[in-house]
């Protein structure tokens, strides 16, 4: 099976603590630049780059952010796909089990079976949770 998307649904939640610990520490360091009981040109002149500082750990926190929607994005297309797969890949089952029924219930006496059942009968599956079972093609699925 791809992809395990309970991990990548942590790492979703951390990449978001972690944007929100970022814009709590950018807002902290620019009370704490106010908070300097110093004046002048060099205080306003610090102050002014901790603002600067500031805003790059905004963006960085962004940053994160636009990082965990993306993974939050590309896990639900996963999940999306590894669903496909289990339907098929279920469908697939019953029809071969089906067509094996028809096969031994027919015995010698029905002759060949029609071209369904020989497509059926003859199919070799992908791995279980495998990518193939997307593209398999067979009668009935």
């Amino acid at each position: 099976m791809y992809g395990d998307t309970a991990a990548g649904r942590k790492r979703v939640a951390q990449l978001r603590e972690q944007s929100g610990d970022i814009r709590a520490l950018a807002a902290r360091l620019v009370a704490q630049a106010e908070a300097v009981p110093w004046h002048g040109k060099a205080a306003d002149a610090m102050r002014e780059r901790i603002k600067e500082r500031a805003g790059h750990l905004r963006t960085a926190a962004a940053h994160h952010e636009t990082a965990a929607d993306s993974l939050a994005r590309h896990l639900g297309e996963v999940d999306t796909l590894k669903e496909a797969i289990d339907v098929r890949s279920a469908k697939a089952t019953t029809l071969v089990e089906d067509a094996r029924t028809r096969a031994s219930e027919a015995g010698d006496e029905a002759g060949e079976p029609d071209s369904a059942d020989t497509a059926l009968l003859a199919f070799d599956p992908p791995p279980a949770g495998h990518k193939d079972w997307l593209t398999v093609t067979l009668p009935g699925l």
